[in-house]
């Protein structure tokens, strides 16, 4: 793919590199030409000085035939602007940004932009360390407002049914791991003890599904 990445810094130049070593066209946008020193010496992309509004700055980027922008600066305003032009003015198929101050992400998400705020899913991912420590999160969506999660059941817990687990619009148990096989389960399923389960929930619906399961009760 044709990829160009707005913004230089720790988050973009890291982007950038892999992107490149997965065998992707890579331009990357800066306005400060030091910048680009942290993309490497292995780094064969293109290099582009310049306000990422300008024009001329995304024609020389190769905007026009891009499949994909992300806007990665420190600055939301101009990653939901560049990311809202780059959409709509020149129709790239997929375009990411970047939130870098959380209560901006609201903005940014009415220019119908995916969104990632590196501080919200931090947060998030620190509290669920201290709340949910026997209970492993292996996917994350959105910023964190669904997650996968993993959890071995207890042998005290035996004969639950999924259905127990299972909290409208918190909680889904989306398979069951028994002796070795994965099933997708249906409402009625009998779980046993050691039973890997893989919810799909929000923080407050794992809360829930720990409560009911005891664990980490007393930590």
């Amino acid at each position: 793919m044709k990829i160009i990445v707005v913004g230089c810094g720790r988050v973009g130049s890291d982007l950038a590199v892999r992107l490149f070593n997965r065998g992707h066209e890579v331009s990357v946008i800066d306005n400060v030409s030091a910048a680009f020193n942290s993309l490497g010496a292995d780094f064969q992309g293109r290099f582009i000085e310049g306000e990422a509004l300008s024009q001329d700055v995304l024609f020389r980027a190769g905007i026009e035939r891009a499949d994909a922008l992300v806007a990665a600066t420190n600055s939301d305003a101009l990653n939901a602007v560049v990311g809202h032009v780059a959409q709509t003015l020149y129709n790239v198929p997929r375009v990411a940004a970047r939130n870098y101050d959380p209560h901006c992400r609201l903005m940014m998400e009415t220019f119908n932009l995916q969104v990632v705020s590196s501080t919200s899913w931090g947060a998030q991912r620190l509290e669920e360390l201290i709340y949910h420590a026997e209970i492993r999160t292996f996917y994350s969506a959105g910023n964190g407002e669904i997650d996968l999660y993993e959890i071995v059941l207890p042998d005290d817990h035996a004969g639950l049914k999924v259905a127990d687990l299972q909290i409208p619009e918190q909680s889904l148990v989306v398979s069951v791991t028994h002796a070795g096989r994965a099933a997708l389960p249906a409402p009625g399923m009998v779980l046993y003890g050691g039973d890997l389960l893989a919810i799909s929930a929000t923080f407050e619906g794992i809360e829930a599904v720990r409560e009911r399961l005891n664990i980490g009760k007393g930590a």
